[in-house]
């Protein structure tokens, strides 16, 4: 277990440092802010979407290394998914991190997040850029708030 454990930490530092799709986007469809106010993680994420398709997928912002990790994790998961799937990945990463329940399905590297239910202030961390990719998925102009 230990050895899985260390696997995780490593994989969450490695997204952390070298963030997938980190960067902004010049002609998104759809931009959403996302801000955890307990932390101070912020971000803001671009979407372009093609035919209900998510074709590309960026986020910029600061924050901790779980929140970064996640957004990281999350921006490769969701290239090529529908919106649909993206927001069934969303319930279903979402129950994970707060219950600690695996659900059925492949939740790929994000399944190295599944602890973080154990800590109830990390899960707003977890979360945060899920919940503003659901918010530009929808075309809520609100700005997601983990608290």
């Amino acid at each position: 277990m230990d050895d899985l454990r260390e696997l995780y930490q490593e994989l969450i530092l490695d997204h952390n440092q070298n963030p997938h799709n980190y960067g902004e986007m010049d002609d998104p469809t759809a931009t959403a802010d996302g801000f955890n106010p307990l932390c101070g993680d912020r971000l803001t994420l671009y979407l372009r979407m093609s035919d209900e398709v998510v074709e590309d997928i960026k986020f910029v912002g600061s924050g901790c290394a779980i929140s970064k990790a996640s957004a990281s994790i999350m921006t490769t998961l969701l290239k090529g998914k529908t919106r649909k799937e993206a927001i069934t990945l969303f319930e279903m990463f979402h129950k994970m991190v707060t219950t600690g329940e695996l659900p059925e399905g492949d939740l790929g590297k994000l399944a190295v997040l599944s602890g973080v239910y154990k800590y109830p202030a990390r899960v707003k961390c977890a979360v945060l850029a899920w919940h503003t990719s659901k918010n530009a998925l929808e075309g809520k102009e609100s700005v997601a708030k983990t608290e």
